[in-house]
């Protein structure tokens, strides 16, 4: 290219879906925008890209009114892929980058920019080490994203803030309506997070009778006796409850429930963990004998615009323009990222991490946030959330 042409930005959406993940993109375009460089999107992310698949975004999305629409738009608006890159020195892989960073320069791209969770961090270091490898100028730069919150590097994910605002909603909607019989009754709410419990977690600000993340092995005999407990004082228990927590002998279990042949996906995760609630469920109802009831959020959880936070859409929005800004100016194999510098008033500052200190890594919530019988969180924690999600609906407020 001419060394007066215009930047181009390539850029993609991976993982799960969240109701902040197009604020993000609505950011790389605007940042962008403003360093006169033209945007184009991969559509199913890198797996679609390398099948000859974009869209040109400052044609689909030409002014401000289109980026705001796409700010406020839930789940991946240029669709998502959960594709596994080829570890450098695999059979094969040399062949694979060579035709990747084909693809690159053939479409003229000075920089590639990723918004996804953990494995995407993965895709951006390994296309980084390969670029540097073969003295590459492209710039790759990694947008974080996920509902899990679970990425080092960075206080909270986008996408997490909006999720914890509908899982605090949701559970203390379902606590109302478990409690209008005068009998004996255990709701289980399952909740999202594979390997760690910040999700789960975010429903103690609905104020659940207990709350089970995957960072301490549950005890079914504890868990019983617990809420056996909890009825001498009141009818109705409502738990709370990762779809990751573990068995002391460290196994996931959603294993209990699985069914059979449903595998692992190209990460190697569990490619459905749905059922531990059912499984708890039908424990506490052989011992106890008492009404139970489980609540799967699923997806619901992932793409509840309605209960967005406009915190949580702000911050997407700003992670995606210093991505771009970054990488325009030079930044690579880096995570744009946020650190949080007061919580009254709340205020956060933006900057960029190393990537290779990102990927493969979980973080998970603090043993010290955690109760001591790991069957709820500490003030702590309520305190990190909050600020996060934003007002609840005041109804539920005069309800708590």
């Amino acid at each position: 290219m001419a060394a007066n042409a215009t930047k181009r930005i390539l850029v993609g959406q991976s993982g799960g879906p969240t109701a902040a993940i197009n604020s993000s993109l609505a950011g790389v375009v605007a940042g962008a925008r403003e360093a006169g460089a033209e945007t184009v999107g991969m559509r199913f992310g890198i797996q679609g890209f390398l099948d000859g698949r974009t869209v040109a975004l400052d044609e689909a999305l030409p002014d401000a009114g289109d980026l705001e629409l796409l700010r406020r738009t839930p789940s991946s608006w240029l669709g998502s892929c959960r594709f596994k890159l080829p570890a450098l020195d695999a059979e094969g892989a040399d062949e694979f980058y060579r035709k990747a960073f084909a693809a690159f320069a053939d479409g003229g791209y000075d920089a590639v920019l990723y918004i996804g969770g953990n494995d995407s961090m993965d895709t951006i270091a390994k296309l980084g080490a390969y670029g540097a490898r073969i003295d590459s100028p492209i710039r790759f730069i990694g947008v974080p994203k996920t509902i899990d919150n679970d990425l080092v590097g960075i206080d909270h994910t986008p996408g997490y803030g909006s999720a914890a605002r509908f899982v605090a909603t949701a559970v203390s909607e379902v606590a109302r309506d478990a409690d209008v019989y005068d009998l004996k009754s255990v709701t289980f709410v399952e909740i999202m997070g594979r390997d760690a419990g910040w999700l789960a977690g975010s429903a103690c600000l609905a104020n659940p009778d207990l709350v089970l993340l995957p960072e301490v092995a549950l005890d079914e005999d504890a868990l019983v006796a617990r809420i056996a407990e909890v009825f001498e004082r009141k009818n109705t228990v409502v738990v709370a409850m990762s779809e990751g927590i573990r068995t002391p002998d460290g196994h996931l279990i959603a294993e209990k429930t699985v069914a059979a042949g449903t595998g692992v996906d190209e990460f190697g995760h569990l490619a459905q963990l749905s059922g531990p609630s059912r499984y708890l469920a039908g424990v506490v109802k052989e011992r106890l004998g008492c009404k139970t009831r489980a609540v799967e959020l699923s997806t619901l959880q992932r793409c509840a615009s309605h209960c967005a936070s406009d915190i949580d859409l702000d911050e997407a929005f700003e992670l995606g323009r210093h991505g771009a800004v970054a990488a325009l100016a030079g930044e690579s194999v880096k995570m744009c990222s946020l650190t949080r510098t007061g919580n009254d008033p709340y205020a956060v500052e933006y900057g960029l991490v190393d990537v290779l200190e990102v990927a493969n890594k979980v973080k998970a919530v603090p043993r010290e946030w955690i109760c001591t019988d790991g069957m709820g969180v500490t003030d702590d924690f309520a305190r990190y959330v909050t600020p996060l999600v934003g007002p609840l609906p005041a109804q539920l407020n005069s309800l708590l």
